[in-house]
């Protein structure tokens, strides 16, 4: 996912986006607990992706009060 898509989101559409990355990530670390977990990968590329939308969302925040 890129940082440009993410900002021609809505707020509302980032939060959803995020809550399902949170949850997915809560599920990934499951599944490399219990050794299930095939795309390990998939670990580090749902934490970017976190980061990135938690980055944009705090940019959004920061242009509205300026």
């Amino acid at each position: 996912m890129k940082a440009e898509e993410l900002r021609g989101k809505t707020a509302d559409q980032l939060n959803d986006q995020l809550l399902d990355l949170r949850k997915e990530s809560f599920n990934l670390r499951f599944q490399r607990a219990s050794g299930q977990l095939e795309n390990t990968a998939r670990v580090r590329q749902v934490r970017r992706d976190i980061a990135r939308i938690k980055t944009v969302l705090h940019k959004m925040q920061a242009g509205g009060k300026a």
